[in-house]
């Protein structure tokens, strides 16, 4: 088993993956939106990255304060 140090460690790896994925979800909805005239779906992908972007800050800031 994990320890719970270890656990903190994978969490954390895990939520810094999945920011990544709604970034690049982001940057393609956001590229499709400019190639297609669509408006909305450029505004999806820029609040995608947006949001992305807001849970790394969140992560750094954990990092931060670990051992």
């Amino acid at each position: 088993m994990f320890t719970n140090k270890q656990k903190g460690r994978l969490m954390s790896f895990t939520d810094k993956a999945k920011n990544a994925v709604q970034k690049a979800k982001g940057k393609v909805k956001k590229a499709a939106g400019k190639v297609t005239g669509n408006e909305r779906l450029e505004a999806e992908g820029k609040a995608d990255q947006s949001g992305a972007n807001i849970k790394k800050a969140g992560e750094n800031v954990k990092d931060a304060f670990k051992d």
